[in-house]
């Protein structure tokens, strides 16, 4: 029996180091792809600047000229920085709120049916872009990215929070 354990506890650690190699090529992939996405649409948005007012101005947002400059700026600029790993996190934190928004004021029905009609949800437009600035924010952008270049070269001058029982004041 123990050696049935053995070989089951070897296999599964073999499959987990496996999968945590294959973890940042795939956030490469994902990063890579899906910033380009939103690099695509916020050109779009930023060549477009009336037609997108206009069509927030119909959503009832506030200040929708200034929010159209905004979220075309983000989703263009977010989408280069997400494409190289820079600052991943904060514009992952961003583009997870725009995502939010898009959901709340273009696509309310989708998001109130999560649970009733869940394939509203994920059928809508902001989902896939919510799923991966999620999947970044929480995440990170992985070792292929230039935030872990810059993490690895100034490590000794960063202080890491700490959280938890085992938090000290300083």
């Amino acid at each position: 029996m123990s050696t049935v354990l053995t070989r089951a506890a070897t296999l599964h650690a073999t499959l987990c180091s496996v999968a945590e190699t294959l973890a940042s090529p795939f956030l490469l992939a994902v990063r890579v792809y899906w910033g380009w996405q939103f690099t695509q649409t916020g050109l779009g948005k930023l060549r477009n600047q009336p037609r997108v007012v206009e069509f927030f101005t119909s959503l009832n947002i506030p200040f929708p000229a200034l929010n159209a400059h905004f979220v075309s700026g983000l989703e263009f600029f977010g989408g280069i920085l997400l494409v190289l790993g820079l600052f991943s996190r904060p514009v992952s934190l961003l583009l997870t709120c725009s995502m939010f928004v898009a959901f709340w004021t273009a696509d309310h029905e989708a998001l109130a049916s999560i649970f009733s009609s869940p394939e509203k949800f994920y059928g809508a437009d902001p989902y896939p872009f919510l799923f991966v600035a999620l999947l970044i924010l929480i995440f990170g952008p992985g070792k292929l990215s230039l935030d872990h270049l810059i993490a690895m070269r100034f490590r000794a001058y960063m202080r890491q929070p700490r959280w938890g029982a085992n938090a000290v004041a300083d």
